[in-house]
């Protein structure tokens, strides 16, 4: 995949994401360990090394979470409801990033990305979000360059808000840990309101969350 620009708002450039995607789908595919550059790169290529092909030692479980009432600011600028953004009759794939990291959310926007480009001629079908878990540094000017970097169609929308508001979602997916550098690789999908949530621990593929909406008749002829 060809990502666009330069992103400069972290003082680090669109090169760092590439070689961080490169780095760990090597990881990925053939279990081998590679030297992170920092402490959080580390952490994931340990954890890839320590199971062996990532994507094939995936944790699958199934989760019912409350939604809480919490403000967020859309990369557009927009204040929402998180509630109404996820509660709008679609199937709900979820993740948490912030942009300035270099190791686990490249990949994981990534991913989201060739997921996407699975979806077809129809990708609204599926609402795609990330929420950055670094909203201090992570605005929604910071965002909208983050989600061009990974070709963000209008469907896969980015957030941010207060610290307060990003801390209060993390602990009701129980992704938070306290601090960022900390986070690990999950995935959260939804079906529909009200359905429980399938949560993904570990460097999903796109065709694995694919997989995991082929309950929609529709989505299997997209691949």
């Amino acid at each position: 995949m060809r990502f666009r620009g330069l992103f400069t708002g972290g003082g680090y450039f669109i090169g760092a994401i590439t070689l961080a995607i490169v780095a760990i789908a090597g990881v990925a595919a053939r279990g081998a360990g590679i030297e992170g550059t920092d402490e959080h790169a580390h952490h994931a290529d340990e954890n890839a090394h320590h199971h062996g092909a990532a994507v094939s030692n995936i944790n699958r479980t199934t989760a019912s979470y409350s939604i809480p009432y919490v403000r967020l600011v859309r990369q557009d600028g927009t204040a929402v409801n998180l509630g109404a953004e996820l509660d709008d009759g679609r199937p709900v794939v979820l993740s948490f990033i912030y942009t300035s990291c270099t190791s686990v959310c490249p990949l994981i926007s990534h991913t989201l990305s060739q997921l996407q480009s699975k979806l077809g001629d129809n990708p609204s079908r599926v609402h795609l979000v990330s929420i950055s878990i670094d909203p201090e540094q992570d605005d929604p000017a910071r965002l909208r360059e983050y989600a061009k970097t990974f070709n963000a169609g209008p469907d896969w929308q980015h957030y941010t808000g207060t610290l307060a508001a990003s801390q209060t979602v993390q602990r009701a997916f129980d992704v938070y840990r306290g601090n960022k550098m900390d986070h690990l690789p999950a995935t959260l999908i939804r079906q529909s309101p009200g359905a429980p949530w399938t949560r993904i621990e570990g460097f999903a593929t796109a065709d694995q969350l694919l997989a995991e909406l082929s309950g929609l008749a529709a989505l299997g002829a997209a691949r």
